[in-house]
């Protein structure tokens, strides 16, 4: 978990827990567990939750690298690797992509990125995506990217 004194901090989610998990519901009474009301939120911090499970759909925050001090391709094959580790917890995988969101500092950068990304997605299951250009929350960092996926059954 990376502190406000880092300098590979998320300005986005500081500060937050690393290993919490939190169940909340939208309704006023508490459903049983496994009610189709019940979101399951990972890692949860001050500012935002790693991931959340809601009707059988895990919706993942932004993943951006642990160290922006690798080039394109090594911050996507970590930022990928995040995915896999947070997909897996919450009861599902790269197979089960519903939407992928990528957001690159440097759209240049979109061809190196591909080849991991070609090199990562499952054949046959590459999901929907976007990919665009945005100003990052930390300088060093060329990617973010956001996933939603299906949890297995």
């Amino acid at each position: 978990m990376q502190t406000p004194s880092n300098e590979n901090t998320r300005l986005s989610d500081t500060p937050r827990a690393s290993t919490s998990t939190s169940t909340s519901t939208s309704a006023e009474s508490e459903p049983a567990a496994g009610s189709p009301k019940e979101i399951i939120r990972h890692h949860v911090g001050a500012r935002l939750s790693e991931s959340a499970v809601y009707g059988g759909v895990v919706y993942l925050a932004g993943m951006v690298p642990e160290s922006g001090e690798t080039d394109i391709q090594g911050q996507t094959r970590d930022v990928l690797a995040q995915i896999d580790r947070h997909l897996q917890e919450a009861g599902s995988d790269k197979t089960r992509l519903l939407r992928v969101e990528i957001f690159l500092a440097n759209i240049a950068d979109i061809g190196a990125m591909n080849v991991v990304w070609d090199q990562w997605v499952s054949a046959g299951n590459a999901p929907p995506r976007a990919t665009v250009e945005a100003k990052l929350a930390n300088p060093a960092y060329k990617i973010e990217v956001v996933a939603t996926a299906a949890v297995k059954a």
